[in-house]
């Protein structure tokens, strides 16, 4: 098995009618009414020694990893329960080239070397109003 067909395994990949392999790793289940532009992107770099806050954003977030080192990117759907995933290159080890944050859950992110370079996509478009900043020293707090 070469490569490419190790890579359609793991990401369950079907032929696409157009030609290609394909999967829909994701369809927003929710309808709004516009009241601001559809979608934002933003290309997003963090270095070694910095790391992106834990914050939440009142629309769903599409990250997508380019290049450099892998990110870790943890999300918290409620502010209790967390999980984290790997952005980066090597799907045969479990790292996802891309990844959806539910709008309204809490994220932060991280490189996981030198430094990690992804583009976020923000749909409806991102706006400071729908941007909350976590506390300083909050985290999820874990249910017992």
């Amino acid at each position: 098995m070469d490569q490419a067909d190790k890579i359609i395994k793991n990401l369950n990949l079907i032929p696409h009618p157009e030609g290609g392999f394909f999967s829909q790793t994701y369809l927003d289940d929710e309808d709004f009414k516009l009241e601001r532009k559809i979608a934002s992107v933003i290309y997003f770099l963090l270095k070694y020694d910095q790391y992106s806050h834990w914050h939440k954003v009142d629309a769903t977030e599409y990250w997508f990893w380019h290049a450099g080192s892998p990110l870790s990117l943890t999300v918290s759907p409620d502010g209790h329960d967390a999980s984290s995933v790997q952005l980066g290159p090597n799907v045969l080890i479990g790292q996802n080239p891309h990844f959806v944050v539910k709008k309204n859950w809490w994220q932060t992110a991280v490189s996981m070397g030198e430094w990690s370079l992804v583009s976020c996509v923000v749909t409806p478009a991102f706006t400071f109003d729908g941007f909350e900043l976590a506390e300083e020293h909050w985290r999820p707090i874990p249910r017992k």
